[in-house]
């Protein structure tokens, strides 16, 4: 049975979480408080981390940092604010996906099941030197990597990646690009791999 850790300050929205999460056989562990919660994900094994932002004790911002200091888990960040600037920041900490409230319970579970899936694959796949990327990230570099020397444009990107019906601002391609630099290029500030083409967009060179 696959485990997650929900860390929410509201008990009965973690509760109603957590049993839609059960019922389709993920073992779901709460935490109401930030420190706690931290303090649990970086002490545990977890498959998946669903993290809400304003919480007691630490913000899910710096949670969400401290875990991807130490692990590479998927984190599903939640919160009931809309503004595109949060998105961004929770998605530049590490976080793989951005849910906002209020949101369907099979809406929930569903993402949940996709990112184990996808981080299970990712890890299967690891060969050699293993180099470890979000989900994001790796979807992002391996559709790029299949259509070498063309390019596409941040709207383009957003739209084949995260998909036609992700709420979000195209500036999360840009941040995302550059975390896979840091993690691929010898030299993130003169990529060998993904370049910039000004203007037009990014292409993984030939």
């Amino acid at each position: 049975m696959k485990r997650i850790l929900i860390i929410e300050d509201n008990l009965e929205i973690a509760e109603l979480e957590r049993d839609f999460l059960e019922a389709s056989a993920i073992e779901s562990v709460i935490e109401t408080d930030g420190t706690k919660g931290l303090e649990r994900a970086l002490q545990e094994d977890f498959d998946l981390i669903l993290l809400d932002i304003m919480l007691p004790g630490t913000d899910g911002f710096h949670i969400c940092r401290r875990i991807r200091e130490e692990k590479e888990v998927p984190i599903l960040m939640v919160s009931a604010k809309r503004e595109d600037m949060d998105k961004i920041r929770g998605l530049g900490l590490g976080a793989d996906d951005y849910i906002i409230k209020p949101f369907s319970p099979t809406e929930l579970v569903a993402r949940v099941k996709a990112h184990i899936t996808r981080y299970e694959r990712l890890m299967g796949k690891a060969q050699q030197k293993e180099i470890a990327l979000t989900n994001r990230e790796f979807e992002l570099l391996v559709f790029l990597a299949k259509h070498p020397g063309l390019v596409f444009s941040r709207d383009r990107l957003f739209e084949r990646v995260w998909g036609l019906d992700a709420e979000g601002d195209t500036a999360t391609v840009m941040v995302h690009i550059n975390r896979i630099r840091e993690k691929i290029e010898p030299d993130p500030a003169k990529p060998i791999y993904i370049e910039t083409v000004w203007g037009a967009g990014y292409r993984f060179k030939e």
